[in-house]
């Protein structure tokens, strides 16, 4: 069970030196604009996932007449301390230095909900490819070596077209065959898990944030054109075969498990039809259910939610965090609004934070 028991934060945008104690289960922040509640967001998000969920830019992290910010955590029982400049990334768990960042995720899984990240219904393929693969590698231990080779054999493949080398193709076109038929497989046995979980549980649970939640519906797409079966590997590779003066022509690959994506649909309707707000609290459904999910496997990630005040009302605030709350699941959150009543039976901690300084309150 992931829970920070304490957080320490060093020159990261505008907190430095902040040290809080976080609660179990919801951790409640309250600020102006431009005090740091997105800055505390992005620091624990940072701290799984070694990259930032709103900026490519380290400068924009680092205090300035700082060369580098710190990150230092205690979860259950593991110590974590990133640090990072220019210069160099260091990450260490229990005082032993990370060769791979992927193993961060595993001690300190993150969800996050924040409109910052964009929203799944009706997003762009690469956000959606984004949240499902985040999934997919919680549950599935073989789904990142398969997705890095993948990218690896990606990447050789479109060096060999763009310099119209055909010798080495077919040795490439085969290993990116195996390597997608089995992301594909991963990919939607997670899709399918996650309409298991669509259980009557999660249903009553979520019904109040939207009440039609049982015709909720979203389909797997591989990325392959629609005469692949893109569970067989040799369907693929005789595709790719098939079509190779078209891509030596083309000088890329362009279709693929890197051009999967996920399609939603409401009562048949598909996403693009639906309302702006039918589309932010689905996606919601969306994420809470991976959540859930999770759970199941007994995995219990940590929820980070950041403005969602002036995005859904406070019922349906309240259902979020009373449904985090009953699956036992750390929670931090960001301002809500001046009026804290309707989620005083959620027993929050709150803290103020004010011009980067974080007290509880």
């Amino acid at each position: 069970m992931a829970i920070i028991r304490k957080l320490a934060i060093t020159q990261f945008r505008n907190l430095n030196q902040q040290y809080i104690e976080p609660g179990e289960q919801l951790n409640l922040f309250i600020a102006n604009n431009a005090q740091g509640k997105t800055s505390l967001i992005e620091a624990i998000y940072y701290l799984g996932h070694n990259r930032s969920f709103k900026t490519k830019s380290l400068k924009e992290l680092i205090q300035l007449q700082h060369q580098q910010f710190q990150l230092d955590a205690k979860v259950d029982e593991s110590r974590i301390k990133l640090e990072k400049s220019k210069q160099k990334t260091q990450i260490n768990i229990d005082q032993i230095r990370l060769k791979n960042s992927s193993e961060l995720s595993k001690v300190l899984p993150i969800q996050i909900i924040t409109p910052d990240k964009g929203f799944i219904v009706n997003g762009t393929p690469k956000n959606k490819r984004s949240y499902l693969d985040w999934g997919v590698f919680h549950v599935e231990p073989s789904f990142l070596l398969n997705y890095k080779n993948y990218n690896k054999a990606l990447k050789n493949i479109n060096t060999l077209l763009s310099q119209q080398k055909n010798q080495e193709l077919d040795y490439w076109f085969l290993e990116i065959s195996k390597l997608s038929a089995d992301i594909s497989q991963s990919r939607n046995k997670y899709i399918e898990q996650l309409k298991n979980t669509n259980s009557n549980e999660l249903i009553e649970g979520l019904s109040s944030l939207f009440n039609a939640i049982e015709f909720f519906n979203y389909k797997f797409k591989s990325g392959w054109p629609k005469e692949v079966n893109e569970f067989d590997h040799n369907s693929v590779y005789q595709y790719l075969i098939k079509n190779k003066d078209f891509l030596l022509k083309s000088k890329y690959l362009n279709y693929g498990s890197h051009k999967a994506s996920l399609n939603f649909f409401l009562n048949k309707k598909e996403e693009c039809f639906l309302s702006r707000g039918e589309q932010k609290t689905l996606s919601i459904v969306f994420w809470l259910t991976q959540v859930s999910l999770m759970v199941k496997n007994n995995i219990f990630p940590i929820v980070l939610i950041d403005d969602l005040s002036s995005e859904l009302d406070t019922t349906k605030i309240k259902t979020i965090l009373h449904f985090l709350n009953h699956l036992k699941i750390q929670t931090f959150m960001t301002d809500i609004g001046k009026d804290l009543s309707f989620i005083k039976d959620e027993n929050p901690v709150i803290f103020i934070i004010n011009n980067g300084i974080i007290k509880r309150q």
